[in-house]
């Protein structure tokens, strides 16, 4: 009943998480076929939402999805592993640009302000880069992936409904600061933090409470279990994994994040009964207690 803020995890709770293929751009001499048969070769194996995307638009496109060697899930970046494509081993990388950063791999000015453009418009987008298994080979840009994300209808309600209550919201997400940004204007949050690795966003809930706030967390993933433990109150989506949900103390049962203001009022107007059946309770035993005892007893009051 003491709130002041409620952090949303994005993906699966304010926005549907039923991603699409919105554009494939190849940025080299391969076609856009190519370049989600990699993506889709790699991913083929993980069961985040961006992942399944792309292998569902692989199997629609009838592309074949090529066997994947030493697969390996980069948390909050993505995922690599290594084809055989043109009679040679490649290793392949498919994640965000941070993922490209840490491999330092030098991305055209060209292609930023291309997918700047498509970021701005609330997209997420996806690098695909190869190396050959020779040594000493670099890695080459093959092109990039964006993604629509639908915003629930329900999460501006929810946000509406909180802000009237005089609660402050905030967003985390692990999508560049363009697409956070793009969210937060477009639902009117009060505050967003982008680019967040899934193990640094307990830490963020620190960081509001150290601001001497009380947090909610909201979520669904099993990436946002700690910062639900960490929160003051951890709020699950049902329809979440069943880590999140362990690690919570609320459970919406519905995936529904319009229930989140419901849950406050509820609170808030308990507390009220509460205080209401104390005050009525003392006052009649206050009164009712010395009669019993007979304090009136001098005037034959029994």
């Amino acid at each position: 009943r003491n709130i002041d803020v409620v952090l949303f995890d994005k993906t699966g709770t304010l926005t549907r998480g039923e991603f699409g293929i919105d554009a494939i751009i190849p940025a080299t001499d391969v076609n856009e076929a190519e370049v989600l048969q990699y993506a889709a070769s790699v991913n083929s194996h993980s069961e985040h939402p961006l992942a399944r995307a792309m292998v569902e638009e692989a199997k629609k496109r009838n592309i074949a999805l090529l066997e994947v060697k030493s697969f390996e899930r980069i948390p909050g970046k993505g995922a690599k592993g290594e084809l055989g494509i043109r009679n040679q081993e490649l290793r392949i990388l498919v994640g965000s640009i941070s993922l490209m950063e840490d491999y330092h791999i030098v991305i055209e000015e060209r292609l930023r302000k291309q997918v700047g453009g498509y970021e701005r418009q609330g997209k997420t987008t996806i690098w695909i880069a190869s190396q050959s298994l020779i040594p000493n080979s670099k890695f080459i840009i093959h092109g990039f992936i964006t993604f629509a994300d639908v915003i629930r209808e329900e999460s501006r309600e929810a946000i509406n409904s909180l802000r009237a209550m005089g609660i402050k919201t905030a967003m985390i997400t692990g999508d560049s600061e363009d697409v956070a940004k793009w969210v937060a204007e477009e639902l009117g949050i009060d505050e967003y933090f982008a680019r967040v690795l899934p193990e640094q966003k307990s830490e963020k809930v620190k960081e509001l409470q150290n601001r001497g706030l009380k947090v909610v967390m909201v979520g669904d993933g099993v990436n946002d279990a700690p910062a639900l433990t960490q929160a003051d109150v951890g709020i699950a989506i049902g329809a979440g994994t069943n880590v999140a949900i362990e690690s919570a103390g609320i459970i919406l049962v519905r995936n529904d994040p319009r229930d989140i203001p419901k849950i406050i009022r509820l609170s808030r107007l308990t507390y009220t009964k509460m205080i209401q059946n104390l005050f009525w309770a003392t006052g009649y035993n206050i009164i009712a207690i010395p009669l019993a005892a007979g304090v009136l007893a001098f005037k034959g009051i029994f």
